[in-house]
């Protein structure tokens, strides 16, 4: 079975972790698949990518069966992917590409299925989806990209649930920062957002993207001077010529590609 699968759109690709019968654990051939699906969507020209998972939950996290074998034999110091290894990649790949992610969550997403996620730039849950940064169960720490992409969540709430692997709900959630949004329909959710992504200039979108990532650690003197560089090729653009047009006679904005 293919471990990922993804459809193309009027602009928007819709990416779904596809082991509905292992609740999308992710094994071997899932880090390889998710490792793709990145490198591709990099060269494309997707306005927007929505991520979900078949079946019952996003994901349970990691396979401990399928990986236990080749576990020992992972180089966690083998950095191929910009700061990140192939482990940390499946997460943090998202963050990284130029088009928004959505993340739309159910069911369950749990340790690895938790970090993934966290790589999306926006998350929106189910009412009823269970979360849990699981790691500590198994004598282990959360090595996926989760601490680079949980920033901004509230840090004494982060090292609590990190030290005891509890489980946690929808809610608490998105009070801490992990989630987004919490509706009862995540994926039309998902899909609505989407679409008003994919109707906005995509130069400014993807601008917005870059400067949104740089924020995250970088200090006011280089957001400030990026702000200027992304600015002066959108102000001379067509699509932005193409907005205002389109703002001041009262129509949706039409954009090439």
């Amino acid at each position: 079975m293919q471990r990922v699968t993804m459809a193309i759109a009027d602009g928007i690709a819709e990416v779904r972790l596809n082991r509905p019968d292992k609740r999308n654990a992710i094994d071997p051939a899932m880090f390889d698949a998710l490792i793709d699906t990145i490198a591709t969507l990099e060269g494309l020209d997707a306005r927007c990518v929505i991520l979900a998972g078949e079946g019952a939950g996003f994901c349970a996290g990691l396979d401990l069966a399928s990986m236990a074998a080749g576990a020992g034999d992972l180089d966690l110091g083998d950095v191929a992917y910009g700061p990140a290894n192939r482990v940390q990649q499946v997460a943090w790949g998202w963050r990284t590409l130029p088009m928004p992610v959505i993340a739309a969550l159910h069911g369950e997403a749990l340790g690895g299925g938790l970090q993934i996620a966290a790589g999306a730039d926006v998350r929106i849950a189910h009412t009823a989806t269970r979360f849990a940064i699981l790691e500590a169960r198994w004598g282990l720490v959360a090595d996926m990209a989760g601490f680079a992409l949980w920033r901004g969540v509230r840090g004494d709430v982060l090292r609590e649930l990190a030290y005891t692997a509890r489980t946690f709900d929808a809610a608490e959630a998105q009070a801490a920062g992990f989630v987004t949004q919490v509706v009862d329909d995540p994926l039309t959710a998902a899909r609505a957002l989407a679409r008003a992504i994919a109707g906005r200039s995509p130069a400014a979108v993807r601008a917005a993207k870059r400067l949104a990532n740089l924020a995250d650690d970088a200090d006011a003197t280089a957001i400030l001077a990026a702000e200027r560089r992304e600015q002066q090729p959108l102000l001379q653009g067509a699509e932005h010529r193409e907005a205002v047009r389109a703002g001041l006679e009262g129509r949706a904005a039409i954009f090439g590609g």
